[in-house]
């Protein structure tokens, strides 16, 4: 069995996924439509890149044995080449591209992030180790990422759009480290036992781990991790000394106001400051949510790397539905105009988690020369989030979170589960890969329609409460 590049990043985030992925791989869950749609957009990124060398070869990636000939063979030929394999005993890698230098090479890898992370050094890093084992001399060691100050003005600039960042020092730093990495990977591979790491911050760091369900299932109800606003090292401490449960921190542990709410365990309802909130709205209330996607490439002129691009809102007024869902990848301007006949001029706009949707009206503003409409409708907003954000509402259910995922059943009974489309990123990737599909608008239609039919219910109950 060999150890290659994405089995070794594996082993340097945690030791017992890295013995699963060897050993029992059957354990990794299926891979979801979000996560492929990452490796697809990766993928697309890195094929991208190609085209800044005209002249390289590239090597077919479908039969092992065969490439690994093949690339010896096109390394004869000194010219820039894609996806070089080689082997050395045990050791397998293959670099993005490879440029002559000289007597030697340099290595540029390809990532579809917007700066280097200590990940992708290590990256490098094996890459040179396995490659100089081989016998190639390895002068210089590139990352190229995009440029997130790239924008889009007819056909995409390979040269602009992405950015190179000579990491030759950090790699020669790093690589003395790696063959200590391997012997203990190498271990790992051959032995029967399995390691006994502990949750900790490599869970989530650099990547979020799939074994989430496997590793975390011992953690009880009302676990450290759900105490609002904690930092993730801080709940590592406390289950480190043994206090896996909120209602089991000690007299000593200091904990904020918020957090004293969720510590009792309790329902808890202020009145006064909810029926001020509710006060505050004016009429007709317009309840509205916004759904995007994001592309590495930008798809528009105008566009940017990773620039959320708005394709479906969902707009509850009165007792009136508008909605609206693109017909095409490229419908910001319809967007934007029916958006305008539905908010009209008067009445509050309700949102939750208002960020999101302040920030693309003020894109829309600008894209379309219309801030005077633009601010006008912000100036309109009040964010429903603040009533769960501040304590004034909370439910043991919410389980310290104020999101509307969580919300929502804790004050109405009511959720998702019934939906194919339960997140917005998934939204997003479904409207990219299927906004034709009748089904696929079906769902889109449904899921964006709950987020605001949902804060209509919200706020009906907040009513209840207070009266």
């Amino acid at each position: 069995m060999l150890l290659s590049k994405s089995k070794y990043l594996l082993g340097l985030q945690c030791p017992k996924q890295f013995w699963i992925k060897i050993h029992q791989p059957d354990q990794f869950p299926e891979i979801s439509v979000n996560q492929q749609e990452i490796f697809d957009q990766g993928h697309e990124v890195g094929q991208f890149a190609k085209t800044m060398f005209p002249e390289g070869i590239d090597i077919p990636e479908d039969d092992f044995i065969g490439n690994l000939k093949k690339s010896k063979e096109v390394l004869k030929l000194g010219k820039p080449c894609f996806e070089v394999a080689l082997c050395a005993d045990v050791l397998y890698s293959r670099a993005d591209i490879l440029i002559p230098n000289g007597d030697g090479w340099d290595i540029i890898e390809v990532k579809s992030g917007t700066s280097v992370k200590d990940i992708n050094v290590e990256d490098v890093a094996f890459q040179k180790y396995v490659y100089e084992k081989c016998g190639l001399v390895i002068k210089n060691c590139y990352l190229m990422y995009v440029n997130n100050k790239f924008v889009k003005n007819g056909e995409v600039d390979v040269h602009e759009f992405f950015t190179k960042e000579d990491i030759t020092e950090r790699v020669d730093e790093l690589i003395g480290t790696v063959p200590a990495k391997v012997e203990g990977m190498l271990k790992l591979m051959r032995t029967n036992i399995q390691p006994q790491t502990k949750i900790g911050l490599q869970c989530t760091t650099p990547y979020d781990c799939p074994l989430t369900d496997l590793c975390w299932d011992f953690l009880p109800e009302g676990s450290v991790f759900e105490l609002y606003n904690i930092r993730k090292k801080k709940a590592f401490e406390l289950l480190d000394q043994g206090i896996a449960k909120i209602g089991a921190l000690p007299s000593s542990f200091k904990i904020t106001d918020k957090q004293q709410i969720q510590f009792k365990g309790e329902m808890h309802v202020e009145k006064e400051k909810i029926q001020g909130f509710l006060n505050g709205l004016q009429e007709p209330l317009h309840y509205m949510d916004f759904e995007s996607f994001q592309t590495a490439i930008p798809l528009c002129d105008g566009g940017w790397p990773y620039q959320q691009v708005l394709f479906q809102y969902s707009v509850h007024v009165n007792d009136q539905h508008h909605e609206f869902l693109g017909k095409s990848l490229d419908c910001q301007k319809e967007f934007y105009l029916e958006l305008k006949k539905v908010l009209g001029s008067t009445g509050s706009i309700i949102v939750f988690s208002k960020s999101f949707e302040i920030g693309r009206l003020q894109e829309l503003g600008e894209m379309f020369d219309d801030m005077d409409w633009a601010n006008s409708v912000i100036d309109r907003i009040v964010d429903l989030r603040d009533v769960f954000f501040n304590f004034w509402y909370y439910n043991p259910l919410q389980k310290g979170s104020c999101s509307l995922k969580k919300v929502l059943p804790a004050v109405t009974g009511k959720d998702y589960s019934e939906l194919a489309i339960k997140d917005g990123k998934l939204a997003g990737t479904m409207f990219l890969k299927g906004y034709a599909d009748e089904k696929v608008c079906a769902d889109l239609l449904a899921y964006c329609g709950l987020d605001t039919e949902g804060m209509v219910w919200i706020v009906g109950a907040l009513n209840g409460f207070v009266r």
